[in-house]
């Protein structure tokens, strides 16, 4: 791929822009049914559409944003609403919510329905609704759909929505087939070359040698504030403790460490293990006459190897250990054979043991005082796990009962520490390498969620490291003042005007390049330094292999262009403008690739079923009439955006 075209994906905001629309299936959680309050100067109750002669209230609108911003967010948690809007996501978000509303009122209008208790029974369904008994629990449902900032109405009534559309649009949308020769033609796309030459005639190469005026660089940065934006930072307060540092006595006392003794007893009276070497036969005859050989002075490998098995030699065992593997009965005998002696034959899960004693170890009692230091260390282990579970139940309650954490902090010895302030993704801002305590990660997702600054606690690692934190400060995204970012106003101020005369070069270029010059000559024409040039030999098929990433433009264009044609292209941010032109096309034999037809077919499948469902929605919307309030969703882009009001 050509170098250049990379600049722009690795930026922020052209992965803002590459993420804008992931997700956003989730927008069946963003009813709100919420009242009486106003957001950029449209009040709660206007609409933002009216569906056929349904009214679609602002607040689905402004839930709707905010719930698809956290689902992008998963993926890439420094982006700023500011960015989601600039990148295309609200407008994707206002045509989603219209349509999910259009596929509902027309279902309802042609005599389906969903209801009560089919609504019931999907959210019986729903994991996230269950409590620690696996059953529906009702205050994890309040608090799921609550952290969205929906009522049980308003997800109710989405849910309805979405089954809704199972019903009408599931039958029309099943399993398409696209037909044989159409798909030929798409295959075929993929066995396509093409060869040609791209070109970027970079806006840097024009840029002013001189600085803006004052009142040029205040228009531009009022115009170009999005550019600047700086995702949200929080501030941290926090507070790590664990098992290593909280004080408590565990020191058992004497009386603990005999009754411990006491009832452990078993454990320290004397005791013997025995290693055996058996081999199983199948019936008590075989076993009885097999040890009886044995008893005669053959040995008992040669006994079984003759006899077609396969003895094998076992650890030393206790007797319950041995009759757990074995048989009670087998392991009584075994303990009741001298060493060297062959065990009286019984019978086991396998079959009937043959075995003889190889060794006794006898393991002689031992006293409270010798068993002493190893019933302390024990108890001392358990006292101060149980110490710390009550002394971080108690330190939890104090959190949760509204105590701040400086004053928990003081009472039980805890040292309070304060973050740099940090983007959603834990990296500290503006300061590149920087790094926060280990135990904060965890929680970061949480305090990017807080509204509130009462502090929390967290167990980090279960049962050994804990940390109480709280926000501190919270700076929303923004774009700072101008003189914060002075220097790199001026700088893209230069690359605006530079990309003015860049795209006046690009067409003298194109110009050139239709009347028959070269594309190496007439850049070579325009004598200014900069210019980036790349022979492209690309079959789709190495396109399609890069699914996961994006496709740059340029080449995009290049594969959609007519055979010994040349276009432009604006280059995103005022890098410049690109020139593509296309020399040659040519396709490989489809009959060369056996099964791509076929599985040409079966890829389309779900784009033809997107298709047919986005044709059927637009039907609907024609039938229902869909009239949008401009005013008010204009409002909350404004709002969302972070621009000042007209």
């Amino acid at each position: 791929m050509i170098s250049f075209f990379r600049r722009f994906f690795a930026s922020k905001v052209g992965l803002a822009i590459a993420l804008a629309f992931l997700a956003l299936m989730g927008l069946a959680f963003a009813a709100s049914d919420i009242t009486g309050r106003t957001f950029g100067g449209i009040a709660a109750t206007d609409r933002m559409a009216v569906v056929g002669g349904e009214a679609i209230p602002v607040t689905e609108l402004t839930t709707g944003a905010n719930t698809a911003l956290e689902q992008v967010r998963q993926q890439n948690p420094t982006l700023t609403m500011p960015e989601f809007v600039a990148g295309g996501g609200f407008d994707e978000v206002v045509s989603q919510i219209i349509d999910r509303f259009v596929i509902a009122e027309y279902a309802r209008a042609h005599g389906l329905r969903a209801g009560e208790n089919l609504v019931n029974s999907e959210i019986l369904k729903i994991g996230a609704f269950q409590g620690l008994t696996g059953a529906f629990d009702e205050k994890a449902y309040l608090a799921a759909i609550g952290r969205r900032g929906l009522t049980d109405k308003s997800f109710r009534r989405g849910l309805e929505g979405d089954l809704l559309a199972q019903q009408l649009l599931a039958p029309a949308v099943a399993a398409p087939l696209l037909p044989e020769k159409i798909a030929r033609q798409y295959a075929s796309l993929v066995l396509e070359k093409r060869k040609g030459e791209i070109a970027l005639v970079p806006a840097a190469a024009f840029a002013p040698a001189g600085n803006p005026t004052d009142a040029q660089l205040t228009a531009w940065y009022a115009e170009n504030r999005t550019r600047f934006i700086r995702p949200e930072r929080r501030t941290l307060r926090f507070a790590v403790f664990g098992a290593d540092t909280l004080k408590v006595n565990a020191t058992p006392t004497a009386a603990e460490i005999a009754a411990r003794y006491q009832k452990d007893a078993a454990k320290y009276a004397a005791s013997e293990k025995r290693a055996l070497t058996s081999f199983v036969v199948p019936t008590q005859d075989a076993a009885k006459a097999l040890a009886a050989r044995i008893r005669g002075g053959a040995a008992l490998e040669t006994v079984a190897r003759e006899a077609g098995f396969t003895a094998s030699k076992g650890e030393a065992r206790d007797q319950a250990a041995l009759a757990s593997a074995t048989s009670s009965a087998f392991a009584k005998n075994a303990f009741a054979a001298a060493q060297g002696g062959v065990v009286e034959p019984a019978q086991g899960q396998l079959g009937w043991y043959v075995a003889r004693v190889d060794r006794v170890e006898r393991i002689a009692a031992r006293s409270l005082a010798q068993a002493t230091p190893e019933i302390t260390e024990a108890l001392t282990a358990e006292k101060r796990t149980a110490a710390i579970a009550d002394l971080v139940a108690e330190i939890e309650g104090e959190v949760d009962g509204g105590t701040a954490l400086a004053e928990v902090a003081k009472q039980y010895g805890l040292k309070v520490e304060t973050t740099p302030a940090l983007l959603a993704d834990g990296t500290v801002f503006g300061q590149q390498g920087a790094t926060i305590v280990p135990q904060l990660a965890p929680v970061l997702q949480t305090a990017f969620q807080m509204e509130e600054s009462e502090p929390q606690l967290a167990e980090v690692v279960p049962g050994r490291d804990f940390v109480i934190f709280e926000v501190a400060r919270v700076e929303e995204a923004s774009a700072p003042p101008l003189g914060q970012v002075r220097e790199a106003a001026i700088a893209g101020w230069k690359r605006a005007q530079g990309a003015v005369l860049a795209k006046q070069a690009a067409d003298r270029i194109l110009a050139k390049v239709r009347g028959g010059m070269s594309l190496d000559a007439a850049l070579a024409a325009e004598n200014r330094p900069g210019f980036e040039r790349e022979k492209i030999d690309l079959e789709r098929r190495q396109l399609l292999a890069q699914r996961q990433q994006r496709v740059p433009a340029p080449l995009v264009l290049l594969f959609s262009m007519a055979e010994g044609t040349a276009k432009t292209l604006e280059a995103p941010r005022d890098i410049g403008w690109y020139i593509v032109a296309l020399e040659d096309i040519s396709t490989l034999p489809i009959d060369k690739e056996p099964g791509l037809v076929a599985q040409t077919r079966q890829q389309l499948g779900q784009a033809l079923a997107e298709e047919y469902r986005e044709q059927a929605t637009a039907a609907m919307r024609k039938e229902l009439g869909v009239t949008r309030n401009a005013e008010a969703i204009a409002a909350v882009r404004r709002q969302l955006a972070g621009e000042q009001q007209q």
